[in-house]
């Protein structure tokens, strides 16, 4: 698995799209796939450095690996941040308006739902979320 080590800051946002989007370039990718898989690393990243290390910094490990047979992408997000498991908490009920549902707990929804597979774990001090998509 190739990885990326960068500081969890929002705007080391587009480093990581960018490593992300190489490895996309040796698959199949129609726009639409790459857009899923760009709006969960954006989510999954962003929630990182937004809350990961509150009220410190820390850094967060990015590792990409790339399938030919079948195609697939799987890419992994580490932190070493407070434990947090997203996939724990229930599912933002979409059927209500903006103004009645709850804040937060859609972009979780939108990754499980984009994603042909995500899974958490807390190993040796680390959040490890892996999420993988096929072509």
């Amino acid at each position: 698995m190739k990885t990326l080590t960068v500081p969890a800051e929002c705007d080391r946002l587009d480093t990581v799209q960018g490593f992300v989007d190489e490895e996309l370039d040796q698959l199949p990718c129609t726009l639409e796939t790459r857009l899923q898989i760009q709006i969960a690393v954006e989510e999954l990243f962003v929630n990182i450095a937004s809350y990961a290390y509150t009220p410190g910094t820390g850094e967060a490990v990015i590792g990409c690996q790339v399938e030919q047979e079948p195609p697939s992408i799987t890419i992994q997000f580490r932190d070493r941040g407070k434990p947090f498991d997203p996939l724990a908490k229930e599912d933002a009920d979409i059927t209500l308006s903006a103004e009645e549902r709850q804040i937060g707990g859609l972009g979780i929804y939108m990754v499980k739902n984009s994603m042909d597979d995500v899974h958490y774990v807390y190993e040796n001090g680390q959040n490890i979320l892996t999420i993988r998509k096929n072509f």
